[in-house]
Parts: structure tokens; sequence; C-alpha cells
């Protein structure tokens, strides 16, 4: 009980310590940010073997286990194991000048940007909404939120394994009340799934073509869980804006082409995240006008 009066009555310890455990947990999502697209693509490869297996064939040998925890983090290059003392959120990377301790190979500088960000965003979440339920709950969608950026960034997946449960934890914490009622936040996973899905339809009958992957609609339906269907135009604008002005600066400016997929799961995601510290201050402020 000391240390949660600790937490409760210093904003900075809190503050203090909720950096500390998103350059932790920035780490782990590294982590997961790697190898689940792998183990997406290994259970894909399974279940297609099994399907093209006629009968009587023999099955095929068991991978080697991959997972969030098995094997070990090993450098790349070298198969040098990362012991504990290198693998120091942001720390171990500059200790090591962000090449491998073993061979020497160069470490992408994504991993302690990926901590850095964690830590900070989880810094901010503890000073917005201090000690208690919403911090906690803000918190776990922070995390869950870098994680589905970058996956979507990198392979264009937003895995079911994370959008799916942070659904439900947006209707569990607003049967709380922790960010908007639960009514609205019902409302809003319905609202935020079929206006994708409505566009996503719209752009394929018109264009012949896709416009967006259904990880986009589960996000959005994860949003509006969370924050509720009033929160959905805010975030589908400021995204979609987003989304434009870099889509316009690639294509001009970084010469890549029109018709090179991007994802837009970042920018779902960057209209989330002020929805969730400012969101209830614009659109009360737009309401007033």
């Amino acid at each position: 009980m000391i240390f949660f009066d600790l937490l409760h009555y210093s904003p900075l310890a809190f503050i203090t310590l909720s950096i500390a455990l998103g350059l932790v947990v920035g780490s782990f999502l590294n982590v997961v940010i790697y190898r689940l697209p792998k183990m997406m693509e290994r259970e894909w490869a399974e279940q297609c073997a099994a399907l093209n297996r006629k009968e009587g064939e023999e099955e095929p040998t068991p991978l080697p286990p991959f997972n969030l925890v098995i094997p070990r983090s090993a450098c790349p290059s070298c198969n040098h194991l990362i012991r504990a003392w290198e693998n120091i959120p942001v720390l171990s990377y500059l200790a090591l000048r962000g090449k491998c301790a073993h061979c020497g190979a160069p470490i992408s500088a994504r991993y302690p940007i990926v901590e850095a960000v964690t830590g900070i965003l989880s810094g901010f979440v503890a000073w917005h909404f201090g000690f208690g339920l919403a911090a906690g709950a803000a918190l776990l969608l922070v995390w869950a939120l870098v994680a589905l950026a970058v996956i979507d960034f990198d392979t264009q997946l937003l895995p079911d394994d994370i959008t799916l449960p942070l659904l439900w934890l947006g209707l569990l914490f607003n049967s709380a009340n922790t960010f908007t009622d639960l009514k609205s936040a019902l409302i809003g996973a319905v609202a935020g799934y079929l206006s994708l899905w409505s566009v996503y339809w719209g752009f394929k009958l018109i264009m012949k073509k896709e416009g967006m992957g259904y990880g986009d609609f589960k996000l959005l339906a994860a949003i509006g869980a969370w924050f509720g269907w009033i929160m959905l135009p805010l975030v589908i604008l400021l995204s979609s804006a987003l989304g434009a002005v870099v889509g316009i600066f690639l294509i001009v400016l970084a010469k890549r082409g029109r018709n090179v997929p991007m994802p837009f799961g970042p920018y779902l995601v960057g209209g989330a995240l002020v929805a969730l510290f400012w969101g209830q201050t614009i659109v009360t402020a737009y309401l007033g006008l």
C-alpha cells in the first residue's frame, strides 16, 4: 500500500516509473514486431500444407519452436545470443555504438527508437492522466498501438492477436466509464468497423481493386470501443489527413509510385493517440462552435 500511495501522491514518481516501464515494454515490443508476423506466416504455411497433403502422406517434420519467447534473441548476422547487459533499453545500443558486441554488424536504429518512443509516450500518459485506472488502461492501449503501427509499416499486416483483444479491452474498461460510457463504446466498435468496411467495398466496386485491408476495419473498431462513436469522425479525419500529407510527400519528393501500397494503420494509430490525449478537448471545442 505504501508503494501505491507513493505513486498516487507523487506524480514525479509515477511518471518516472512509467517511463522506465515503457522502456522495458518497448524492448519487448521489438520482439513482438519482429516475431509475430513471422509466427503468422508459419501458421499460414502449416495450414496450407495440411490442406494440400493427400490422404496417406506422412506429416512433414515439425519446425523448431518459434514464438515470442523461444528461441532467445540473437544477432541475425552471427547468431550471437544477446546477453542481459546487451539488452538494456536504449543504453545498450549507445554503449555498443549500434553494433553487435560479437561481430560488429550494425544494429538497426529502429530498436532504440521504438524503446524511446514507448518510454516517452508512457511517461506522457502518466503525466496526462495521473495515477489511476485510466492511466493503466491508456498504457496498455499505447503499447498495443506502437506495436501495430510498426508491424503494419513493415508488413502491411494488423494482427488479430493484437486488434481483437484491444477491442474487448476497450469495452471492458468502458464498462466502468473509463473513457466513455459502455453504450457509446459498443456503438463505436460497430460504427468503426462498418465505416471502413463501407469505404472498402465502395472503392472496390468503383476501382475494381482493394484499397485497404480488413485489419484496418478491426483497428478502427477497437478505437471506437475505447473512445466511443463520437471520436470516430475525429480519428478518421486526422488519419486521412496525415496519410494524404505523407502520401503526397512520398510521391512528389521521394518519387514513390502512385500504385505502391501504403499502410493505413500507422495513421489510424496517430489519430487514436490524438483522441486519447486531446480528443475530448477538440470535440468539446468543435461542438461549442
